[in-house]
């Protein structure tokens, strides 16, 4: 079995076991986080919905980010993501979350933000935790870190 379809079979063991449901905000990821979710069999019973929130307008109309935070500090920023994930769960209604946003390559770097910058936020209901991370690679690589760490991050406060 592929490594992101086993997380993402334990994440729905866990989210079963209590009942919950996870919602993702993605936007570096194209949605390959609610890809890997929904490669689980009966994950319709754990996975309430995914937005895929590419450009800074969708990210503010589809989950609320206020639109001054993207000039202020950027749309891959601690601010944004935690921002996307809360707007993800009060929507749909999940108590779990995730929210990513990055640079995946190969262009968009900047000194501050090189490609690989990767910034993601997990909810649970009010508690909201994240992080930045800086994954080597290409394009694809970089997406495929996103995802697992993004599963691995929900599979931890979960279990």
């Amino acid at each position: 079995m592929d490594q992101l379809t086993e997380l993402s079979a334990r994440l729905g063991q866990h989210l079963r076991a209590l009942g919950a449901q996870v919602t993702t905000a993605e936007s570096c990821t194209g949605g390959g986080i609610g890809e890997a979710i929904t490669r689980v069999p009966g994950s319709s019973a754990w996975f309430e919905a995914g937005y895929i929130t590419y450009s800074n307008t969708q990210k503010t109309a589809q989950l609320g980010v206020p639109s001054e935070l993207f000039t202020q500090v950027g749309a891959v920023s601690r601010e944004v993501v935690e921002a996307m994930v809360r707007g993800a769960c009060q929507r749909s209604g999940a108590r779990f979350g995730v929210a990513v946003s990055g640079v995946a390559g190969p262009d968009g770097g900047s000194p501050e933000k090189p490609v690989g910058t990767v910034w993601l936020a997990w909810a649970d209901g009010d508690t909201v935790v994240s992080e930045r991370r800086q994954f080597p690679g290409d394009r694809d690589e970089v997406r495929r870190q996103t995802v697992k760490a993004a599963l691995e991050g929900l599979i931890h406060p979960v279990a």
